[in-house]
C-alpha cells in the first residue's frame, strides 16, 4: 500500500509543475494567435497602412478592404462622380473618396459558396461512408483486414502533385472538371481513409454486448447499429467531421488543378485579388478573415465532442 501511495505522490504534479505547464500552454496560445490577429487588423487597414514600413500597429480602421473585397470598381472623373449625386452606402462613399465608383459585385461570394458546398457536401459523405466502413472492420471478421486498412491509409501518404495529372485527364474526360460535383467526390475519396481510421477506434470502444442485447430484443444488425452503436460514437463522429472539414475546407493544390470558374473555391480565389497598383492586402485579409469564421464557429459548436471524442478514441480498454 506505501509504495501505490509514493508511486502517487511521484506521478501526480505538483503546483510549479501546473503553473510551468500553464504558462507554456499561454504562450504557445499567443504565438499561435498573433498571424491570425495580423490579419483581421490589415482587414481593416487602407492599402497604404497595409503596406507601410515599419508595419502600422496603430493605424485609422476603415472599411475599404471589404468594400473592395465584395465590389469591382472602376476610376471615373471629379466631374462624373459628383453628377452620381449623394453616395448610398458606406462602401459607395469608401469608393468615391477614390475617385472610383462602384461597377458590380465580385466573385468573392459565389466561391465563399462553392466552399461551403463543396467541403460540408464531401465531409458528410466522407463521415457516413467512413462510419459504415469502420462498423464492417470492427465487427466483422474481414478477410486481409489491417492489409486493406493499411492500403485504406496509404492513399492519404501520397502528395497531391503524384496523382494530379491522373485525375485531371480522367475529370476531363468525364466532364467533372470545374463541377462541385468532382470536388465533392475528390475530396471525399481522400477523406474516408481518415475517417475510417479514426472511427474504427472509436467503434472498437463500445462494447459489443450493447448490440448483442439488443439483437436480443429483435433489433436488427442495422437497426442496433443506428439505434445503439450510431448515439454512443456521437463524440467520435464530431472529432472525425471536424478533421475532415478542414482538409476540405483548406484544400488548394486540387482546387486550382481543377476549377477556375463554375466550381472554383475561395483558397484559390483569394490571392489572386487585385487592386490598382499590386496585391489589394486589405481585401486579401478580410476575405481571409471571413473565410476562416465558418470553421471556427463549426470547431467552437463541437469542441465539446471533440474533446471527448480524441480522449474515447484513444483510450484502449
Amino acid at each position: 500500500m506505501s509504495s501505490v501511495n509514493s508511486a502517487h505522490s511521484v506521478v501526480a504534479p505538483g503546483a510549479t509543475s501546473k503553473r510551468i505547464a500553464a504558462t507554456i500552454v499561454i504562450a504557445y496560445a499567443l504565438i499561435t494567435m498573433v498571424p491570425l490577429v495580423w490579419i483581421v487588423m490589415t482587414s481593416f487597414k487602407s492599402p497604404p497602412d497595409s503596406i507601410s514600413y515599419p508595419p502600422k500597429v496603430v493605424f485609422q480602421p476603415t472599411l475599404e478592404g471589404y468594400c473592395n473585397l465584395f465590389t469591382t470598381r472602376t476610376r471615373q472623373t471629379s466631374d462624373y462622380i459628383a453628377s452620381l449625386g449623394a453616395p448610398t452606402s458606406t462602401c459607395d462613399e469608401i469608393t468615391r473618396s477614390r475617385n472610383m465608383v462602384i461597377a458590380g459585385p465580385s466573385n468573392y461570394w459565389p466561391r465563399f459558396q462553392n466552399s461551403l458546398v463543396i467541403a460540408f457536401g464531401s465531409t458528410f459523405l466522407a463521415v457516413s461512408l467512413g462510419t459504415f466502413a469502420a462498423y464492417g472492420f470492427s465487427r466483422f471478421k474481414v478477410p486481409l483486414a489491417e492489409d486493406l486498412l493499411f492500403f485504406i491509409l496509404s492513399t492519404r501518404m501520397m502528395p497531391p502533385i503524384a496523382v494530379a495529372i491522373p485525375i485531371y485527364l480522367m475529370y476531363r474526360e468525364l466532364g467533372l472538371s470545374d463541377t462541385a460535383l468532382g470536388m465533392i467526390l475528390l475530396y471525399t475519396a481522400v477523406n474516408v481513409s481518415l475517417a475510417v481510421w479514426l472511427l474504427k477506434g472509436f467503434i472498437d470502444e463500445i462494447p459489443r454486448e450493447y448490440e448483442e442485447a439488443a439483437m436480443i430484443d429483435g433489433y436488427t444488425r442495422m437497426q442496433a447499429f443506428f439505434k445503439v452503436v450510431l448515439p454512443q460514437a456521437t463524440t467520435g463522429i464530431a472529432a472525425t467531421a471536424i478533421f475532415c472539414l478542414i482538409f476540405a475546407w483548406n484544400e488548394y493544390a486540387f482546387a486550382v488543378l481543377l476549377t477556375s470558374g463554375a466550381a472554383q473555391t475561395a483558397p484559390p480565389f483569394i490571392p489572386t485579388i487585385i487592386g490598382e497598383g499590386g496585391q489589394d492586402w486589405p481585401a486579401v485579409a478580410a476575405g481571409t478573415t471571413i473565410f476562416v469564421v465558418p470553421i471556427l464557429v463549426f470547431t467552437v459548436l463541437l469542441r465539446k465532442q471533440l474533446l471527448r471524442g480524441i480522449t474515447f478514441g484513444a483510450v484502449r480498454k
